[in-house]
C-alpha cells in the first residue's frame, strides 16, 4: 500500500522514520505523518512500542565505571587538531580509487597540492577538519545501542523492563488514539455491546462498569497491539477528556493498589485485581483520574 504523506513506502524506511520519531528527531510535521502511520497499522504500533520499551530499559542500565584517565584519553582524540590526527589526505595505489570520496577528495574531483608538499602535508579541507571534530560521545552512545541490538542482550533488556515497557505501550498506543480518525473500533455506551465485540475478537474482555451517573461515560472500546499481542482497552469520556483504559489479562495474579505512572504530560494510574492488570491513561489531572480509578475499581467488583 502507498502513501502520499511523504514518507518511505518500503518497510524499512517506515521503521527508520519510527526510530527517528522516538528520538526526537522529527519536525512537528513528519512526527505527526509517522503517528497517523502507526495509528493505522497494528504491526507498526507494536514495532513502535518495542523501540520505545527498550529505549527506556537501555537508559537505566547501570552505568560503566570508567577511570579518570581513559576519559581523558577518549577526550583527546576529540580535541586533537588537524596536525596532530592521522592525516586525511593521502595518494590512492594506482588504478585504485579513493573509498572516501565525499571526505577526502574535495569538491571538483580532488584538491590541488603546492609544488614539492608531500600528501601528508596537505592543508586538509575544511570538510576533512570538520569530520576531525566529530562528537565522539555521539559515536560511543551509537555504539553501543547497535550492539545491544545485535546481541541476545536485547531480550535480556526487554525483560528486565516488562512493566515499564508496558506502560510505555500503553501511552504509545493513547497517544496515537488521539491522533487517528476515531480513538476507538466499536462506538457504544453499552457494556452489553462492548465486550461482546472485544470477546469475538481477541478472544477475552474485561469489566466495563456504566458510570455515567458519576461523570464518565463509555463510549467504546478498541483493541491495542502489545508486544505482538492484542488486548483489550475501553474508552471513557470525562467532560472534553478521554481516558484510555488497557486490561491485561492475567494467570494466577494477585491484586495489587493503584500506583502513580504519571509522565509525559499524561496521568497514568496501574493497579490488578487478580483477573486484568490495569493501565488508566488520560490528559486529566491526577485527582480526577483518581477518581475515575477508584469509582471503576468499586463497580467492577
Amino acid at each position: 500500500m502507498t502513501h502520499d504523506d511523504g514518507l518511505p513506502n518500503d518497510p524499512e524506511g517506515v521503521r527508520l522514520m519510527i526510530h527517528a520519531l522516538v528520538d526526537g528527531e522529527l519536525d512537528a510535521a513528519a512526527a505527526l505523518a509517522v503517528e497517523r502511520r502507526i495509528a493505522a497499522d497494528p504491526r507498526l504500533a507494536a514495532e513502535h512500542a518495542r523501540i520505545v520499551a527498550l529505549q527506556g530499559a537501555v537508559s537505566r542500565l547501570p552505568r560503566p565505571d570508567v577511570s579518570d584517565a581513559f576519559r581523558a584519553r577518549i577526550a583527546s582524540i576529540g580535541m586533537a587538531g588537524p596536525e596532530q590526527q592521522a592525516p586525511v589526505e593521502a595518494e590512492p595505489q594506482r588504478g585504485t580509487p579513493s573509498t572516501l570520496p565525499g571526505l577526502i577528495a574535495g569538491a571538483g574531483g580532488g584538491q590541488r597540492r603546492e609544488a614539492g608538499t608531500r600528501p601528508s602535508q596537505a592543508r586538509p579541507s575544511p570538510r576533512a577538519r570538520r569530520f576531525g571534530s566529530f562528537d565522539w560521545r555521539a559515536m560511543a552512545a551509537s555504539i553501543m545501542i547497535s550492539a545491544v541490538l545485535a546481541s541476545g542482550a536485547t531480550q535480556w533488556v526487554m525483560q528486565s523492563g516488562v512493566e515499564d515497557g508496558f506502560a510505555a505501550a500503553v501511552a504509545s498506543g493513547h497517544r496515537r488514539s488521539l491522533l487517528a480518525a476515531s480513538p476507538i473500533d466499536i462506538v457504544s455506551s453499552d457494556r452489553h455491546t462492548v465486550k461482546p465485540w472485544l470477546d469475538a475478537r481477541i478472544g477475552v474482555s474485561p469489566p466495563a462498569p456504566d458510570l455515567a451517573q458519576d461523570g464518565y461515560a463509555l463510549i467504546g472500546g478498541r483493541v491495542e497491539v502489545i508486544s505482538g499481542r492484542p488486548v483489550p482497552a475501553l474508552v471513557y469520556r470525562h467532560r472534553e477528556h478521554l481516558i484510555t483504559l488497557v486490561a491485561e489479562p492475567q494467570q494466577g495474579g494477585k491484586a495489587t493498589q493503584p500506583d502513580d505512572l504519571s509522565s509525559g504530560g499524561f496521568s497514568m494510574v496501574h493497579w490488578s485485581d487478580g483477573a486484568f492488570s490495569y493501565w488508566a491513561i488520560s490528559d486529566m489531572e491526577r485527582p480526577e483520574l483518581d477518581d475515575f480509578v477508584a469509582r471503576f475499581r468499586k463497580a467492577a467488583v
